[in-house]
């Protein structure tokens, strides 16, 4: 009876000596998500409509609409793409580019908008999908004051998909929304 005690408590401070091992080892990393296509889905001609905030971040509430189309190319396997857009309405014309790039080491995205209009390509904001939504940042500057970006790509199905841009001026605390954009996939491409 004494041995079976000994043999008992000796198999009590093993065991709990291995779930303390056990529990104590940091998770294994897991690697992370090559993201590398993560555009795929809206290679193709869409029909756009967008609105756009005439004044952001200034108390606006006006609007202004626009249609038209975006053509998205793909480049480089999969690691690149081209979205040219071309939409018109009441305010005028908006032509422009966006060239969009994967960084396979940091596993994100860079998106460089340029209006033809300007020439020049805006700050890149740069950013990942997570849950079948993409959210992309950066810092840039409006009227002279410095402001943080986000742009949103979300509802995404195999005909259509939304994206947003919001402002803040606080330093993230608040978010003005100021492009909307509902692409819907034109049929046969």
């Amino acid at each position: 009876m004494k041995l079976r005690a000994v043999l008992l408590l000796v198999l009590l401070i093993f065991g709990s000596q291995i779930l303390a091992q056990t529990s104590s080892k940091s998770p294994v990393p897991q690697p992370q998500r090559d993201g590398q296509h993560d555009f795929d889905f809206e290679i193709g001609l869409w029909k756009t409509n967008l609105r756009r905030l005439v004044r952001p971040l200034t108390g606006s509430t006006t609007w202004v609409e626009y249609e038209g189309t975006s053509r998205v190319s793909k480049l480089l396997d999969g690691r690149a793409n081209l979205v040219e857009l071309k939409v018109a309405g009441p305010a005028g014309r908006i032509e422009g580019l966006s060239l969009r790039l994967y960084n396979p080491d940091s596993h994100q995205w860079s998106l460089n908008f340029a209006n033809i209009n300007a020439g020049t390509l805006t700050i890149p904001t740069i950013g990942e999908f997570k849950d079948g939504r993409g959210e992309f940042y950066n810092q840039d500057t409006l009227n002279g004051r410095s402001i943080l970006v986000r742009f949103v790509i979300s509802d995404i199905t195999p005909n259509s998909c939304r994206f947003e841009q919001s402002f803040s001026a606080d330093g993230g605390k608040s978010w003005e929304l100021n492009w909307v954009a509902v692409d819907t996939r034109i049929p046969g491409q």
